[in-house]
């Protein structure tokens, strides 16, 4: 099997060194990271591939270290009043990349801007600020509300007030999340007036460890240390690649020929050699805060009836796709918070149950899936493990439902628009958390959360959400956060499958910075190579 992988890598290799020329232009660390970016403006950003490119450009209040904490960033330091509602951030003494001095008024703009951006899926994240929510809201009614009942304010420029609606005792974790990032104001409304776009090597501003160089669509990005930025003596690198990859066999000829140097994503990992690259010196493996599942689309016939959601939920055999599929410790899961949210413990969900899973099916019409409508499972190109799990799926639903189910399979964003848009009937998903805490695994099935993208709402399961979050007794308020999650599953608008674990690929005695940790960070800034 190694044979065929170093025959593959020369193949691979002497087609980079004759065609695009990347291995001669090569960066002094090269990353693979997954798929092509959407965009990298912090108010659109939806999933981790483009996170980690806005890590490069941009930084909030607080910042990740390599162990995946969040520490002090923009902000260098923050009080608390006692009724744990309002933080004062006062800010350092930091740059753009232009030399424009980074002021508490950038992020008050910044702040703002995601809150008036109706696409904005992670919008409803700045709903912890007091009056969010309402200011949005009347926006999208085309009213105009005052930015003064928004707990923002700016005492001076190097001092932020926020003021919450409740207690949120992972703010500060939130507050190192790309969402909440600040931009360059004049940057952007420059590009906008003069009709181009600001995410472009030479336009973007930024305040981050890297400034962009280059970006060249489905081949690579490139960014170079930033010279202005605060903490610019501890980035010790000074170019970086970031090259995007779907194929897990090319991406993982990249880094076994050389051409790459780590592989961040687990999606990047041929499934097929699992058992003997798990023998390799540099594989990694952590177990993350991470669930991999299913939604349906509740708009759409026949998931529109809970009967067949939960058929479906119940037939799926669990352990079969981590023994057969993925085979890198992922864990079969009924439930979708997984563990190690701050001591939280799920309710249980839907366990497999064939005959119930036909029950259900003949009550809601379609007894051994005689005339049940022809639907489709969406899925993307991400990962070779999307491609098998999609097969695996369609064949228990045929053989155990006499359903035939057609595979949807698309490009990153052409997938991630379908969801939104809810043009699936039902698809693959995941989600990795943002914050050690059930919060965040739980308030994006509230209506107005742009990731729900189901079509589902329950104003009893946005009361719950909306009283954990009001509940300052840790036990109290977790036991609105099982209430809720026991409605999530129980209604089957998803079907939890296994919990991730993260699989890297890097030399850990050459090249230092990177560790695997539960919520999944890996800050570019910290990466170098060791000393001989």
């Amino acid at each position: 099997m190694l044979t065929r992988i170093v025959l593959f890598t020369f193949l691979v290799f002497a087609a980079l060194l004759s065609g695009c020329g990347r291995a001669p232009d090569r960066a002094e660390i090269v990353v693979i990271n997954g798929a092509e970016p959407a965009t990298i403006d912090p108010a659109k950003i939806a999933g981790q591939p483009e996170g980690r490119v806005a890590y490069c450009m941009f930084e909030g209040l607080t910042r990740y270290n390599e162990n995946g904490e969040s520490e002090p960033g923009i902000a260098e330091r923050w009080e608390l009043s006692p009724d744990g509602r309002t933080y004062t951030f006062h800010l350092r003494k930091a740059q753009w990349s232009n030399g424009d001095a980074i002021t508490a008024p950038d992020f008050v703009w910044s702040w703002l801007r995601v809150l008036r951006e109706p696409s904005a899926e992670y919008r409803y994240q700045m709903y912890y600020l007091r009056g969010g929510e309402d200011f949005a809201k009347a926006l999208d009614a085309q009213k105009s509300p005052d930015e003064k009942t928004v707990g923002l304010r700016a005492v001076d420029d190097r001092t932020l007030v926020v003021e919450l609606t409740n207690p949120t005792p992972y703010f500060v974790d939130l507050c190192a999340f790309y969402t909440f990032f600040p931009v360059h104001r004049g940057s952007i409304e420059a590009a906008a007036k003069a009709g181009q776009s600001w995410l472009r090597a030479g336009r973007l501003v930024g305040n981050g460890p890297f400034v962009l160089k280059e970006w060249r669509l489905n081949d690579r990005i490139r960014v170079a240390k930033n010279p202005r930025y605060w903490d610019v003596e501890n980035v010790r690198v000074q170019t970086l690649d970031i090259i995007p990859g779907s194929n897990p066999n090319t991406a993982f000829n990249f880094y076994h020929s050389g051409v790459a140097d780590l592989i961040l994503d687990k999606s990047l990992i041929p499934t097929s050699l699992i058992t003997e690259l798990k023998k390799r010196p540099d594989f990694h493996s952590t177990p993350i805060l991470g669930t991999y599942f299913m939604r349906f689309n509740v708009t759409k016939k026949p998931f529109d009836d809970a009967r067949v959601r939960r058929a479906f939920s119940m037939l799926v055999d669990k352990p079969l796709l981590t023994e057969k599929i993925t085979q890198a410790g992922e864990v079969p899961t009924d439930e979708f918070v997984p563990p190690g949210t701050a001591g939280y413990v799920s309710p249980k969900g839907l366990a497999r149950d064939v005959e119930g899973a036909r029950k259900l099916l003949a009550e809601a019409g379609f007894p051994g899936g005689k005339d049940f409508p022809q639907v489709h499972y969406l899925y993307t190109n991400r990962s070779e493990v999307d491609d098998k799990v999609a097969v695996e799926l369609q064949s228990m639903f045929k053989k155990e439902l006499g359903i035939s189910i057609d595979l949807a399979k698309q490009e990153w964003s052409v997938y991630q628009e379908s969801l939104k848009k809810l043009d699936y009937d039902f698809a693959r998903s995941s989600w990795i958390g943002d914050y050690k805490d059930p919060n965040t695994f739980l308030d994006m099935w509230i209506a107005s959360s742009g990731n729900n993208e189901t079509g589902w709402k329950d104003a009893k399961y946005d009361d719950l959400i909306a009283s954990a979050g009001r509940e300052p007794d840790r036990e109290k308020r977790y036991a609105f956060f099982r209430e809720a999650e026991s409605m999530l599953l129980s209604e089957a608008v998803v079907c939890p499958l296994f919990t991730y674990v993260v699989i890297m690929f890097y030399d850990d005695k050459r090249l230092g910075g990177v560790h695997g940790n539960i919520t999944d960070e890996h800050p570019f800034r910290t990466l170098h190579w060791k000393k001989p």
